[in-house]
């Protein structure tokens, strides 16, 4: 028997408030200072029928680094994202609390599928934004870049973690 809708946003909400209470920034991190990982952006390329689009993203893949995401960040460059690694395909759930940018989500699948997204979502919101369908990652960007490049369900993303 699957729990109910309400019960699973309850749950998810549990979680990462329990998250949030036990994470601990690590030292020198300054909340609202841009994302400055140099060292640590991989290339990801999405491809729709406009062509080729890369991205150089910051990868989450333990669940402290998924938690905290792109919360806290002022600024976010037109060329980068942060890709969340979730290593099973399953129903996703994300928020925007604390997320002060607007953001574009974009779930993709085991092989590098776009098998959903949401568009500007909205900054400081709890409301929670659903895969839509089982995804193994989620890509998130600014707000407005899946309509720039023209992105649909269907098209592919190109990263080591979707096997590429």
């Amino acid at each position: 028997m699957q729990p109910s809708k309400a019960a699973r946003r309850i749950a998810a909400f549990v979680v990462l408030c329990a998250a949030l209470l036990i994470y601990k920034s690590p030292p020198g991190f300054a909340e609202d200072a841009p994302a400055r990982p140099e060292s640590g952006l991989e290339t990801l390329a999405i491809v729709t029928a406009s062509g080729t689009h890369e991205f150089s993203v910051e990868v989450m893949r333990n669940g402290p680094q998924r938690e905290r995401g792109l919360m806290f960040r002022r600024y976010l460059p037109q060329d980068r994202g942060m890709l969340f690694d979730f290593g099973v395909e399953r129903t996703i759930m994300m928020w925007m609390k604390n997320t002060y940018l607007p953001l574009d989500m974009i779930f993709i699948g085991r092989t590098g599928k776009v098998v959903g997204f949401a568009n500007d979502t909205e900054p400081l919101s709890e409301k929670i934004i659903p895969s839509g369908a089982p995804a193994y990652g989620v890509l998130e960007v600014n707000a407005g870049t899946a309509a720039r490049i023209g992105l649909k369900i269907g098209d592919h993303v190109r990263h080591s973690v979707f096997g590429r």
